[in-house]
């Protein structure tokens, strides 16, 4: 019999925590388990509002693939996928590389979800890689400079941060910890420059707790944060958004952060999503695949009252724990023995700036302020010592 060959598609927290468990619980030679990353390097998506903001170099988020997989157990090839046959087995690579599998998982991550707002696409950024927050570090670096030569241009101190959900606070929270810095670097007044928080909901952090989400809209208006509520974005231009009320802020500066949906081509080969991601069964696999899993932002679970879960770093690390224990038992014969995926929550905190955070645990302890900023900073050294061990996180982790 062939040795079954394990094909997962996509470096993110799903994906790198599946190859890092099958590579601890597989024997040598069990199965042949490839990853397939469009680049060499694992990113911590939760750290990305950092260094877009400049608050910390973006390399602290990058891990290269080499330092946490074991190149013995687990083949890597550096390609983006273009498409995936479920009916051939078959993955093809943009480069025309094609690669077949006995199993699959999915966990090419998310595109923006821009809602059909106009523009948007074309005149925003996003906080979604490496590369795009370290150009929105330089972007909002070269506003500040650019305005000393043309001071009438308020336009460039005008920041315009999309989305008032998850990732849209944290930006916030790193940004007007930021500005302080960069006036005094380029001889500004700090009063010139404006931060707007855009929310299209009837509040900030759809789904959190009142005192959570009132803590950390007044801990960011004392810093300057103007939020707009309940006001969702008509128009994105070159010259800034035009609102539904119909009211124009002008900036050459929009941060979307407003939602995601699954990865594109899930959805162009063919299987059956909603917004891009797959409703997945109880052991993760897509409809009509009993070969196939789904994992991180491409895969769509259910709750118990039927609501979606959030496609947070927490669930995509125990799909992907969860993925790797139902494929060892496929690889030895013992199906019977697959486990379905049940997300045990922990809780959900937000950093909000430097030793400042919310957010609530065990799934009624509410945190604020610098116990719920070191509780998050516990959670990441978890996630780092679990795919590279304690020199990983001695190595990621700043105090």
């Amino acid at each position: 019999m062939s040795t079954p060959k394990i094909l997962i598609l996509g470096a993110g927290y799903g994906g790198v925590t599946t190859a890092c468990e099958l590579q601890k619980k597989l024997n040598h030679n069990e199965a042949e388990v490839t990853l397939v990353s469009k680049h060499d390097y694992h990113y911590l998506t939760t750290w990305l509002h950092e260094p877009a903001a400049g608050t910390m170099p973006a390399s602290r988020a990058q891990i290269f693939l080499n330092e946490i997989i074991d190149k013995n157990k687990v083949n890597v090839i550096k390609g983006t996928v273009s498409n995936i046959s479920g009916e051939q087995q078959k993955v093809t690579l943009e480069d025309g590389t094609e690669l077949e599998y006995d199993y699959l998982v999915i966990g090419l991550g998310s595109d923006p979800e821009t809602f059909g707002i106009e523009g948007l696409k074309e005149n925003a950024l996003t906080i979604r890689s490496i590369n795009a927050v370290q150009k929105i570090k330089e972007h909002i670096e070269y506003m500040f400079a650019s305005y000393n030569s043309e001071p009438e241009r308020t336009d460039y101190l005008t920041f315009v941060v999309g989305g008032a959900g998850f990732t849209g606070i944290e930006f916030s929270g790193e940004l007007v910890n930021r500005i302080p810095e960069l006036c005094r670097e380029y001889n500004i007044d700090p009063s010139l420059v404006k931060v707007y928080s855009i929310e299209a909901a009837p509040t900030a952090l759809p789904g959190f707790d009142k005192d959570l989400v009132d803590y950390a809209m007044n801990l960011l208006s004392s810093k300057g944060v103007e939020f707009k509520i309940n006001t969702p974005i008509k128009q994105c231009t070159p010259d800034g958004v035009i609102l539904a009320t119909g009211e124009e802020i002008k900036s050459k500066t929009v941060i979307w952060t407003g939602g995601v949906r699954g990865n594109a081509v899930v959805e162009q080969s063919g299987f059956e999503v909603m917004r891009g991601r797959v409703k997945v069964d109880e052991f993760m696999r897509a409809p009509g695949y009993e070969n196939v899993f789904v994992v991180g932002d491409c895969a769509l679970i259910f709750n118990a009252e039927g609501r979606p879960y959030p496609p947070t770093a927490q669930i995509s690390i125990q799909e992907g724990e969860n993925v790797a224990r139902n494929l060892k038992a496929l690889v030895r014969g013992e199906k019977l023995t697959m486990a379905p995926f049940v997300p045990n929550l922990q809780g959900t905190l937000a950093s909000l700036g430097k030793g400042e955070g919310m957010g609530i645990i065990f799934n009624k302890k509410k945190l604020f302020g610098l116990s719920a900023a070191l509780m998050k900073k516990g959670s990441d050294v978890r996630y780092l010592y679990k795919i590279g061990g304690i020199g990983m996180v001695m190595k990621k982790i700043r105090l």
